[in-house]
Order: C-alpha cells, then sequence, then structure tokens
C-alpha cells in the first residue's frame, strides 16, 4: 500500500507539507514527524499552513518552523490529516497554490474514513488508523527510514492527540502496538504531557468565559443533541488562547441523556463551522448531511448558511442519525 507514495518521496528532492487551516496535534505532530525523518533521508523539507500556529499546540516542538509562505520551488506537495477541499480553501485561495497543486505531484496523508473530494490530481495513502501519524509510522516502517526519538515523539503527540490519550472507540491493539515501538525509539509521553499542561493551563478570564459557553448550551430532542454556539467575536477574543469549542464540547457529550454535542462557530464572511462529538456512533453521517465528514464519535463540516437554518438542519438530520441508529441496535 505504500509503493506509490514512496516512489514519489523518493523522486522529489524539495518537498512541502501542508496542514488545513485548522491545525490539530495531529496535523502538527505529523508535519514535524516528515519533516524530521524526511530531512535525515535526505531531502528538504518545508512546513506550510495558512493560519497561524495556536498557543496551545505550542508544546510541540518544531512548531516555529511552520511558515505561512508556501514555496512553490518545490518538487512534491504532501498533505497531511485531510482530503478534503473545503479543509485546505484558504490554502487554495493562496495566490499560486492551486496551480501548484494542479501541475505537481501531489500526496495524501490521511485516516479519515471520508472519501476524498480534492479538486485536483492527487495520490491517496490512508488507511484505517486513529490518527495521520499512525500511518506516517507505517510509512517509515515499509521503507526502513531512520526515525529519530524526536519524530518518534512527534507521532506519539499526533496518535495521543486524536485518540484523547488512546481513549477513543477507534483505538486498536495495533495503535497501543505502535505507540510502544515509538516509546521504544525514544518518545516519552510523560515529558509530552508535562508540556502539554503547561500549555494547556487557561487563564483566568478564559475559565470565566468557558462558564458563559455553559451557560449558553442548548438542548434538542428531548435532551439528546446538545448545541452550543460561538460566535465571531468570541473567536477573536479568545482563539488564540484557546479553541473555544474544545472548552465544552466533550463536556456536553458527556451530560446525562445526551448522545451528540455540537459546537458552532460563525464567521463574518457567512462561514459557519461545525464540530460534532457523539456517543455513538453517528456523528460523520451527521456531518456528510452539511458535506463534512470525519470519524463515526468525532467529525467536523463548514457551509455558508445562516445559523438559524443549520441549526434546523443539523436537528433534523441528528434526530434521522438517531433514528436510524436506533433501527439497526433493536
Amino acid at each position: 500500500m505504500y509503493d506509490q507514495a514512496t516512489k514519489l518521496i523518493n523522486d522529489a528532492q524539495k518537498i512541502v507539507v501542508i496542514q488545513a487551516e485548522n491545525p490539530d496535534g495531529d496535523s502538527l505532530g505529523s508535519s514535524i514527524a516528515l519533516e524530521e525523518i524526511l530531512s535525515d533521508a535526505g531531502k528538504n523539507v518545508s512546513l506550510y499552513c495558512p493560519v497561524d500556529i495556536p498557543k496551545y499546540l505550542r508544546y510541540i516542538k518544531g512548531w516555529d518552523r511552520v511558515v505561512s509562505h508556501f514555496d512553490t520551488k518545490t518538487d512534491l506537495a504532501i498533505i497531511v490529516d485531510t482530503a478534503a477541499d473545503v479543509l485546505i480553501s484558504k490554502v487554495l485561495d493562496t495566490p499560486g497554490v492551486r496551480h501548484f497543486l494542479e501541475t505537481h505531484p501531489v500526496l495524501v496523508i490521511d485516516h479519515h474514513t471520508t472519501e476524498s473530494d480534492l479538486s485536483f490530481e492527487h495520490t491517496l495513502l490512508s488507511a484505517e488508523a486513529v490518527a495521520t501519524g499512525e500511518v506516517i509510522y507505517g510509512l517509515a516502517s515499509a521503507n526502513n527510514w531512520q526515525i529519530s526519538a524526536q519524530a518518534a515523539e512527534d507521532m506519539l503527540i499526533a496518535i495521543m492527540s486524536d485518540s484523547l490519550g488512546l481513549t477513543t472507540q477507534n483505538v486498536t491493539a495495533h495503535t497501543f502496538e505502535v505507540c510502544g515501538k515509538l516509546v521504544a525509539l525514544g518518545a516519552q509521553n510523560s515529558a509530552i504531557e508535562e508540556r502539554r499542561r503547561e500549555f494547556m493551563k487557561k487563564s483566568p478570564e478564559v475559565l470565566e468565559y468557558k462558564g458563559e459557553l455553559i451557560g449558553r448550551i442548548e438542548y434538542f430532542l428531548d435532551g439528546k443533541l446538545a448545541l452550543v454556539h460561538v460566535p465571531w467575536g468570541d473567536i477573536q477574543k479568545y482563539s488564540d488562547q484557546y479553541n473555544p469549542s474544545m472548552l465544552v464540547l466533550d463536556e456536553m457529550r458527556l451530560v446525562e441523556g445526551v448522545e451528540v454535542g455540537v459546537a458552532i462557530k460563525t464567521y463574518p464572511d457567512g462561514k459557519l463551522t461545525g464540530k460534532l462529538r457523539s456517543n455513538i456512533p453517528i456523528s460523520e453521517t451527521i456531518a456528510g448531511y452539511f458535506g463534512g465528514g470525519g470519524h463515526q464519535y468525532a467529525a467536523g463540516f463548514r457551509v455558508y448558511d445562516t445559523y438559524d437554518t443549520v441549526v434546523k438542519e443539523l436537528i433534523e438530520a441528528t434526530d434521522k442519525a438517531l433514528k436510524e441508529h436506533d433501527s439497526h441496535t433493536t
């Protein structure tokens, strides 16, 4: 399964690794791991993201090597942790980038079950894995590429981030096996966690804001759907300190009776983004109604519509998904 990806990488000398405009621990850890591994293999690698890396991700060593300038004088682009056009819209809107992607080899490394809808030719390396970092470990191992202690740490961060510390439902025995091998290569989860906790500390202002968000939560469908709205003003004020959605989303999912928690962010250009977490495997189904995707228990979408319209459609989509799930389990 790695042959095409290996050939693209072997044939390239200069490589740019691209993250989507919503960087997270998996996308950042995977990007830096690729940079470490491929640089050790003699490649010239640059890291690109169209937005600044948020402060709460800066516990990941090497975050400051990610730049917002796209180097078009490269041989190969590698997109990590997404195969969706809508999640790289800022990338595609950057002058010269779409033309580059349409005229150069592109490798996409992802782990989401949603089918690729990228609007340019690409080679997809995807596997059922808890994180893109797990897929990258498989690629590196298959090619006997050197994995330094730092690269091992980066991949462990990616896996731990997307699996919420190996607690999500898609964690497998293979995931634990990979993590064990990464630790054997020099990754220290305790050191990672110590840095992460330091950067995850909340200011009194953010803690007060969390209380405001909790007060805004609305419940629908007899309490099975919990929804919170994060308007643009909040995004501007707090996002650099902490992702507003993640302040409350997992706690919403843990409220008695709730099956699905959704955080919707609204932007001045009419864009809305939805982040979903669920206790039953319907997140991807609900996100799919809006052209989004992800995983069965965690997914997302992006649309351009009014907030009220999206909420109405979200309630309908969730109701349908709940009924379909119930019909298959009874």
